[in-house]
């Protein structure tokens, strides 16, 4: 039986975690060095409800600069992630999202969750008279932009990543029954879920580099 095919395309600030995120997904490894991306395209295949899905995740750039490439990744897209840069969310990617993918469900990310917990972070933040951002703030966001979902992870530590491995492929077109708004807050779990059984990864250029 053919593999089902799903994009997942994930938007935000640049150096909010998207790329780090995505390559622990998609390798299994957490890279040491900061890369700033223009477009990425990775290709993960995993078993989700007994059913085999390649999932080709695409990564990109957050910056102004590329304001007018980006939607170039939107065709054909099945669900979208934005890590939460709360001051962000609202006012740039949700309104964008939703002009080109009306119809595509939103997952909302945490990313960076080891950090929580930090006490160098913590303090930094102190000074700076903030704090980290809240669970149940997080939610709130999520359920404020009609979110399908919101996850919290960590692509250092792995922790919250598998589940996007099948919540991706799961996520329901927005004006169905989100998992936000389900009777038990969160739709049941895969019975059976397998990991990333190959991987791949190809360079997607823009416009711009090719010249």
């Amino acid at each position: 039986m053919a593999a089902i095919r799903k994009k997942l395309v994930v938007v935000g600030d640049g150096a909010c975690g998207k790329t780090c995120l995505l390559i622990v997904f998609s390798k299994d490894e957490f890279p040491e060095v900061y890369v700033p991306t223009v477009f990425e395209n990775y290709v993960a295949d995993i078993e989700v409800d007994s059913k085999q899905v390649e999932l080709a995740l695409w990564d990109t750039a957050g910056q102004e600069d590329y304001d007018r490439l980006r939607p170039l990744s939107y065709p054909d897209t099945d669900v979208i992630l934005i890590p939460d840069s709360l001051e962000n969310i609202p006012e740039k990617w949700v309104p964008e999202v939703k002009h080109f993918c009306p119809s595509v469900p939103i997952i909302l990310v945490a990313n960076k969750k080891d950090l929580r917990n930090d006490e160098n972070v913590r303090n930094e933040l102190a000074r700076m008279k903030q704090e980290p951002v809240k669970t149940e703030d997080g939610r709130a966001m999520a359920v404020r932009i009609g979110a399908y979902d919101y996850l919290e992870c960590s692509a250092k530590t792995k922790d919250g990543v598998r589940e996007l491995s099948f919540l991706g492929p799961r996520a329901r077109p927005v004006g169905q029954l989100s998992a936000l708004r389900s009777p038990a807050g969160r739709l049941p779990p895969s019975r059976r879920v397998k990991g990333i059984v190959g991987r791949e990864s190809r360079r997607v250029c823009s416009r711009s580099q090719e010249r």
